[in-house]
């Protein structure tokens, strides 16, 4: 069978892959353990941010029990996990 002269050349519809980055973000959550300082001094440390945005996360994990304190790509994420872990603060990755 063949194709009418106006389907000979269908317009072809090509389906690419198209790669989504997921954003990773690292939850902190509040305990009893640590003080403010220790916990903004780290926050400072895993994260680079300033003394004023490591103190207001603070806050939000004090008055909220948990806050996101860093977002990006999975590794970063990861290794700013292992920063607070080192002080014993307990965090978690959501992707």
């Amino acid at each position: 069978m063949s194709l009418p002269e106006q389907d000979k050349n269908p317009e072809v519809t090509v389906l690419t892959e198209v790669a989504v980055e997921t954003a990773w973000s690292v939850l902190l959550f509040n305990d009893e353990i640590h003080t403010f300082e220790e916990v903004s001094s780290q926050l400072m440390k895993a994260t680079g941010c300033s003394t004023g945005k490591a103190e207001d996360l603070t806050w939000q994990v004090h008055n909220d029990g948990k806050a996101q304190v860093y977002e990006g790509d999975f590794e970063p994420c990861f290794r700013v996990k292992g920063v607070l872990s080192e002080i014993g603060l307990v965090t978690q990755i959501l992707g």
